[in-house]
């Protein structure tokens, strides 16, 4: 008796070879108007253009999206620089043509406008590699760890009274979980103010709501050092913070090691550093408890996963700082499907570059949690006549 005669042989059909996705161009569209207010020593106008879309062509038709964390006339000029490294590259290789784009621009300054430029182009070359192959990026990450994810609505510090009224605005949105920073917070050097604002902001969202404070130490000029962050970490665990994010100068790694071991609160930061080098030496020092890389800043979803597994290594939190457009935040909901332990991704309150530019608006579950999109690619689609409103030419991004 054969094998064949004891188990039918079974056929496999052949799967269809992908053709290559050249790249045609790539586009960015600078988003102007109604840019959020960020609580900084030197305010953000309206008109200020701090975040940026991006559109990767290809000749197969697809067309992919990201978005980018810095003034959008810098992106369209970093475009400039790089287009020699990405023209009729295969688009359907975000970690091999990132990496080619970082690897041979580091002399113009890692961690810059390019470095940035790159995080808005990897995320758009992982939304088209879903797209061609019909997969979610979060599946083509490794995921799929979960199927919705808790937002924790980050808004601006505000004086104690109308901090209440804004956290009560949110949580009758549905918002469960909530991070309050920047604004008078230690910028007034008034401890009793600071203490008042996170009274305000605890007694609104109620005992069972989850509440993050953020000083924003990176702000121009910061005024304070590590005795303030100390006092200050303490008073926050009286109102169950669950952390305490950027209480020093971001450079102070020395400061926040010694902060993090003696602080009651776990201590959050990293969101201004950039590619998965520069995280090393806080990991490795034990500076943080919980790291902040920005997809949109970092150099996208290939680095951001690199630097999220890195973290967990040295058993370090990865919570993705999201404080950008509906196409950072898809990205980060992404990356919540691909890794174990994201359990959060920062959601801004009332930005019009989260709410307003997307077909589907991101929508609460009725616990005040979100759906991660099961779609092809990113699972997200741009609204033209919506964008129109924010970016003077919005065509570029979608013909």
């Amino acid at each position: 008796m054969t094998v064949s005669e004891i188990s039918p042989a079974r056929t496999t059909p052949r799967p269809t070879a992908l053709p290559t996705f050249k790249i045609t161009r790539i586009e960015a569209a600078p988003l102007f108007g109604e840019s959020p207010k960020g609580g900084w020593s030197a305010e953000i106008r309206p008109d200020d253009s701090i975040h940026a879309l991006i559109a990767v062509h290809t000749d197969q038709g697809l067309i992919g999206y990201g978005s980018s964390f810095t003034d959008g006339r810098l992106v369209q000029a970093g475009l400039k620089v790089l287009e020699p490294l990405f023209l009729g590259e295969d688009a359907l290789s975000p970690d091999h043509l990132s990496e080619r784009l970082h690897q041979n621009t580091f002399w113009m300054g890692r961690g810059g406008t390019l470095t940035h430029t790159i995080s808005g182009i990897d995320i758009a070359l992982w939304d088209i590699l879903g797209q061609a192959t019909g997969l979610s990026v979060g599946r083509l990450l490794g995921g799929s760890y979960r199927r919705r994810v808790q937002p924790y609505c980050s808004l601006l510090m505000e004086e104690p009274a109308a901090m209440r009224e804004v956290i009560a605005t949110y949580r009758d949105k549905g918002f469960t979980a909530f991070k309050i920073g920047w604004g008078p917070f230690g910028r007034a050097l008034d401890t009793r103010l600071d203490e008042a604002i996170v009274r305000a902001a605890r007694e609104a969202a109620g005992d069972k709501a989850k509440l993050f404070v953020d000083a924003g130490a990176s702000d121009a000029l910061w005024p304070h050092g590590f005795k303030w962050a100390k006092r200050t970490a303490e008073m926050l665990a009286d109102f169950d913070v669950g952390w305490f994010e950027e209480p020093v100068r971001p450079d102070a790694i020395e400061e926040y090691r010694e902060l993090r071991l003696c602080s009651p609160v776990p201590i959050a930061g990293c969101e201004v550093l950039t590619r998965r080098q520069a995280f090393l030496p806080w990991l490795a020092r034990g500076a943080v408890d919980i790291v902040q890389p920005d997809v949109t800043k970092v150099g996208g979803l290939s680095e951001q996963r690199r630097i999220a597994w890195m973290a967990d290594d040295f058993g370090v939190k990865y919570i993705g700082h999201g404080w950008n457009t509906a196409l950072g935040l898809a990205a980060d909901l992404q990356m919540a499907a691909a890794f174990p332990s994201a359990d959060l991704v920062e959601f801004i309150g009332g930005s019009p570059y989260v709410d307003g530019i997307l077909a589907e608006p991101f929508v609460l579950d009725g616990e005040g949690w979100l759906s991660i999109p099961d779609r092809p690619g990113l699972g997200v689609s741009i609204d033209q006549d919506k964008l129109a409103r924010y970016t003077p030419n919005p065509g570029l991004l979608f013909a």
